[in-house]
């Protein structure tokens, strides 16, 4: 072996032990045992490494004063163990399911060098050893069978210089076969594979030996540009602002582009919509879903009004009879409206009594024996429904009864069940959503969106409800007068001041469910947002720090984002300990017992985008989370699935709608001044229950309530429902 440190140097052992290793780059430090028993540190990349199993490396030779010498391996090998003591540290070290380093020894015993051949072609086999049955040998020939293909995928990525962490997110979704299909198409990775984009898979086809002006490539760049426009919540792109922007990120000319996206129309991929108003670029699916809310809509308008009451007034006064109440006018008005409308929308902000109107209309249809069915976007809007109105209310997805692998089942072939359709919390509807709702309504049945319009638009693509009001053809009722007892609460005085554009009044009493506390840069704001939750608020309003309380930000990044405060509220409120496991992928630190949110819809794990629980338990062999949300759910999740999980001490804003909590603290500071917006304002102070506490700066205030102006979003609903569209090619 030589060790010149100028000369190459190349070494091959078994892992005897690994010091560290980045699953997010594999950068790893391990001591490896040479043949003639000697031990020797290697620092390099490698993808996967497990103890037991051989390595191939070369590189220099380089002394550390920490350390002594090492190999600074520029390539690494792993290769199967040969020796039995390898084989059997290798399948002692966890990396096969239903193995450990008991059955490893009795593995190793009955078949010596001959172990591998014989779990990969023989499996049965194991069955001859002590304590392995028919149910243990399946799951060792299965999790066998997983791992070499997990495996392969990450050494593909890792000889294209990619991250290793979501190996297992690959494999799940291409199976066996992940990297031949990669190979095939690496743009399927930026279309199908969460957290993995364009340009990574762009680098991956370009090691390939993809050319620049390849026309696969240019397709792919006009799809990723309006994958990435939908997931800023637009519908479509005009036409212009695709061209310009996939010509930006493909460093090419814009005429370049034009053959890709005629191609992409003929292959039915796209649609452009011309009409009086600019032409706008849709991906096929948004546009077959808009095309579908509008036909709907304007279907069920054009049917002869809904016999839902004989008599409503009369049905409205026995209904303030028996709850002792009196409805405003603008109440008795829309409850009689909706009562007779196919398609109706109830709109308005908190204390307008839209609570009230929707248990009044229950009454109505109830006693006339019609039907009604109560849904909302998500599991806490349908739970706060259920809890208001006294009946049961359905997430859409479990009212349209979707299936995983099949989609929604509730469809036009087999609608749903019931007579009238109340969706509350409408504003979080995106379009692929509304469409599979308006799919699913019978011939006979009638629909109510009841929400705010004032609040943030859906997280998904669209901006249904304001669509809705502004074509002019939806009858609507807009109610704006707030009822005494909501008059009383200075939470919502100080919702419809910044709706109204105006700064609420900041002095506050001691009873006041409602502070603002000035504080001055980003670091005393931070420091007062860790008092508050962690302290104050718990000892005076006796409230859970972790359950009861939600910081809400308006954004991710900067030191008033998510991603800081979960760090420092984590510190606080859920502190490391002995008795407390503990495991880090993708950059976050998950311990038990902390707070977390689902950061995208799980359709297999029945768990969606903004639900919320906590770490109920953090196992080792296998490593596996499992994580209890709202209603006693819990769900387990693997390593490489944990991209879909965030702290969530701290969310932002957007993540909130459709909730609400005893407790909200909203960090505002002029770092934010990007997303510094009235609605969003509105949004994060509508979100409180019993206490809002905005913590910041004075200016950064002023700025969100005079900023009316919200992100302009592209879509085509409303001039589909005005019947305005020209024509789509």
């Amino acid at each position: 072996m030589s060790q010149n440190d100028n000369a190459p140097s190349r070494i091959e052992g078994s892992v005897h032990a690994i010091v560290f290793h980045n699953e997010e780059n594999g950068y790893t430090i391990m001591q490896v045992k040479e043949a003639d028993g000697g031990t020797l540190t290697v620092r390099g990349k490698l993808p996967a490494v497990v103890q037991g199993e051989r390595i191939r490396a070369t590189g220099r030779w380089k002394d550390d004063r920490r350390f002594g010498r090492q190999l600074e391996a520029d390539h690494i090998d792993a290769l199967p163990p040969e020796t039995p003591d390898g084989i059997c540290r290798f399948l002692a070290s966890g990396f096969i399911d239903g193995i450990g380093p008991t059955y490893a020894k009795r593995i190793v015993a009955s078949f010596g060098t001959d172990t591998f051949r014989v779990i990969e072609e023989e499996s049965q086999r194991l069955q001859e050893v002590e304590g392995i049955g028919k149910t243990r040998r399946l799951r060792i020939k299965d999790s066998w069978k997983k791992q070499k293909a997990v495996r392969d995928i990450m050494i593909f990525l890792h000889a294209n210089g990619l991250s290793t962490a979501r190996s297992l997110r690959l494999y799940k979704t291409y199976g066996d076969d992940a990297v031949n299909i990669l190979r095939a198409d690496p743009y399927r990775l930026a279309r199908e594979i969460p957290g993995i984009g364009f340009r990574t898979a762009d680098d991956i086809a370009r090691n390939m030996g993809q050319a620049p002006d390849a026309p696969r490539r240019l397709a792919a760049g006009l799809l990723y540009v309006l994958e990435q426009a939908e997931r800023q919540g637009h519908s479509a792109l005009p036409r212009g602002k695709l061209i310009d922007d996939a010509a930006s990120t493909l460093e090419c000319r814009p005429e370049e582009l034009e053959p890709a996206l005629n191609r992409l129309i003929l292959e039915s991929r796209i649609v452009i919509e011309t009409g009086s108003e600019e032409s706008l670029t849709f991906g096929i699916d948004l546009h077959e879903a808009e095309t579908t809310v509008a036909e709907a809509i304007r279907g069920l308008l054009n049917l002869a009004p809904a016999k839902t009451a004989n008599d409503p007034a009369a049905s409205i006064k026995g209904f303030e009879s028996q709850h002792r109440i009196k409805l405003g006018t603008e109440q008795i008005d829309a409850v009689i409206r909706a009562s007779r409308h196919r398609f109706f929308v109830i709109t308005g902000g908190p204390g307008v009594g839209k609570t009230t109107i929707l248990r009044a209309l229950l009454q109505i249809l109830t006693d006339n024996k019609v039907n009604p069915v109560l849904c909302a976007p998500t599991g806490r809007a349908a739970k706060r429904l259920s809890e208001s109105t006294g009946r049961e209310a359905f997430t859409l997805h479990r009212a349209l009864e979707y299936q995983p692998h099949a989609g929604f089942t509730r469809n036009a072939k087999k609608p749903l069940a019931g007579d009238v359709f109340i969706i509350d919390e409408a504003s979080m509807i995106d379009i692929r959503l509304m469409a599979s709702l308006m799919s699913a309504i019978p011939p006979h049945g009638s629909v109510l969106l009841v929400g705010d319009v004032d609040q943030l638009p859906s997280v998904g693509p669209g901006c249904v409800l304001r669509d809705l009001i502004e074509s002019g053809v939806v009858p609507v009722a807009r109610l704006s007068e707030i009822y005494r007892q909501a008059a009383a609460s200075r939470i919502i005085e100080a919702a419809h001041a910044v709706n109204q554009g105006h700064l609420p009044t900041l002095e506050s009493e001691s009873d006041s469910d409602f502070f603002f506390i000035e504080r001055t840069g980003p670091e005393a704001i931070s420091s007062t947002l860790l008092h508050l939750v962690a302290e104050r608020i718990p000892d005076k309003f006796h409230l859970d720090r972790r359950d009861e309380i939600q910081v809400l930000t308006p954004m991710n990044r900067q030191s008033l984002g998510t991603r800081e405060l979960n760090r420092s509220l984590q510190a606080a409120l859920n502190p490391p300990s002995e008795l407390k496991f503990e495991i880090e992928r993708f950059g976050t630190l998950f311990r038990t017992g902390d707070k977390v949110i689902q950061t995208r819809n799980n359709y297999d794990k029945e768990i969606f985008n903004g639900d919320i629980g906590h770490i109920a338990e953090i196992t080792t062999e296998p490593v596996s989370v499992y994580v209890t949300f709202d209603g006693n759910q819990r769900i387990h999740y693997e390593p490489g699935e944990l991209d879909e999980l965030q702290l969530a001490y701290a969310v932002t804003i957007h993540k909130a709608q459709g909730s609400e909590f005893p407790a909200v603290v909203i960090p505002l500071a002029s770092q934010h001044y990007v997303l510094l917006q009235r609605n969003l304002l509105y949004t994060a102070i509508t979100r409180g229950k019993r206490l809002v506490i905005v913590v910041g700066e004075k200016r950064a205030l002023e700025m969100a309530v005079r900023n009316r102006e919200s992100s302009e979003r592209y879509s085509g609903l409303r001039r589909k429902l005005k019947g305005s569209e020209a024509g789509a090619n």
